[in-house]
Parts: structure tokens; C-alpha cells; sequence
């Protein structure tokens, strides 16, 4: 089995020292390279073959933020895992609208960030539990905010819909696997169908389409 090829994004050299020693223990997963400002990661993407980029937002110019939608511009495949001190709700939002694959927080422990690293990987999000409230909040003020949509989604199958409803209801690709009856290569495919269809950089943009179109 191949490892887990990680880049951590850091301008503080002691996190990414103790980053790197603690990613050191996990026997799936391999620290290839360190980077202390967006520059940096920018130009390892290009001699470098990378799963999962764990990204500070604060790098300077540019920022986390800026440097991540470069990455999900030029490199869409590699998963970008957010880990910020910062909870707050506009920094959530700006770094999934970039294309972040998830947001971790820096106070989690191994047990987390080891999930979370095997969570993008797998094609699936990952947010710390306050993300995870804030981005409810967000999600229930921003429908409390929208006029009735119209349930037309013509372009999508009815699987297609059932899987984006579970997706809007933060299921895993193996949970609706289980919950469909089909396998998660199936749920997989259908989620790059549905990210495909509808011009969606992420699982934040399927969530706030299905918002908007009345299927959660």
C-alpha cells in the first residue's frame, strides 16, 4: 500500500517540526516536503507528487487562502486540509470557497488529524466539530435567507440527487454507500458527476446548491 504523501504548510518552523514528528509515526503516511509561505508550496507542487497539502492560512502574501486556490486551480487533485487557528466564520468560508477539501484546527490531537488526512484522501470532507457548528449556523441563516427555490434539477439522475442530499446531510462516501446499497467507488463517481455538473469547487458547493434548490 502506497503511503500518504503530505507537504505541510507552516510559517512557524516549530509546528512544522512538530507536525512532522508526529505524521512520522503513522506507518501509511509520509512527509515529503516543508513549506513556510505560499510561494513555496506553489513551486513543490511542480517537482513534487503530493496527496494532501496541510495548509496554515496565515503565510503572509499569499496567503493560505490565495495559495489554495492556486493549488485547487492548477493541481485540482490534490487535497488541501486547512489547519488554522482560526474558527471564525469568514475565514471557514473564504478557504472553502478556494476549493479546501477540509478545516482542522491546530488545538486537535493525532487521532484527528490522522482521520482527516484519510478523510480528503478518500475523497470525502473534513471539518473539526466548531467548524462544523459554525458552518450550521452559516448553512441555516443563508436558507432562512433564500425565497423558495424550484425544485428543478433536470440535469441530475435520481441517484445523482439521493446521493447529493446525503452529501448536504454530511454523510461520508461510506456512509451513503451503506445507506444506497452501492459500492464507494459508485458514491465516489458520483460525487465527481455531481461536482462536474454543477461547477461546484467542493462539497461546500454542493451543499449550498442543494440548499438552494430545496433538496435539504
Amino acid at each position: 500500500m502506497e503511503k500518504i504523501r503530505v507537504v505541510i504548510a507552516d510559517d512557524h518552523k516549530i509546528i512544522r517540526v512538530g507536525l512532522n514528528a508526529i505524521l512520522q509515526l503513522e506507518n501509511d503516511i509520509d512527509v515529503i516536503a516543508e513549506a513556510e509561505n505560499g510561494t513555496d508550496v506553489i513551486a513543490l507542487m511542480k517537482t513534487h507528487v503530493v496527496d494532501v497539502i496541510l495548509m496554515d492560512i496565515d503565510m503572509g502574501v499569499p496567503s493560505g487562502i490565495e495559495t489554495t486556490h492556486t493549488i485547487k486551480s492548477d493541481f485540482p487533485d490534490i487535497k488541501v486540509l486547512a489547519l488554522t487557528q482560526h474558527e471564525e466564520r469568514d475565514y471557514i468560508l473564504k478557504m472553502l470557497e478556494a476549493g479546501a477539501n477540509g478545516y482542522l484546527l491546530k488545538n486537535c490531537g493525532r487521532d484527528e488529524l490522522r482521520a482527516a488526512i484519510h478523510a480528503v484522501v478518500n475523497g470525502d470532507s473534513y471539518f473539526s466539530n466548531s467548524v462544523s457548528a459554525t458552518l450550521l449556523k452559516a448553512i441555516t441563516e443563508l436558507k432562512g435567507n433564500l425565497k423558495p427555490a424550484a425544485k428543478s434539477n433536470s440535469d441530475l439522475t435520481q441517484r445523482e440527487k439521493e446521493v447529493l442530499q446525503l452529501i448536504a446531510q454530511e454523510y461520508s462516501n461510506a456512509e451513503i454507500a451503506e445507506k444506497l446499497f452501492i459500492s464507494v467507488r459508485t458514491v465516489d463517481t458520483h460525487r465527481r458527476n455531481l461536482l462536474d455538473k454543477l461547477q461546484a469547487k467542493n462539497t461546500a458547493g454542493l451543499v449550498k446548491y442543494a440548499i438552494e434548490k430545496g433538496l435539504v
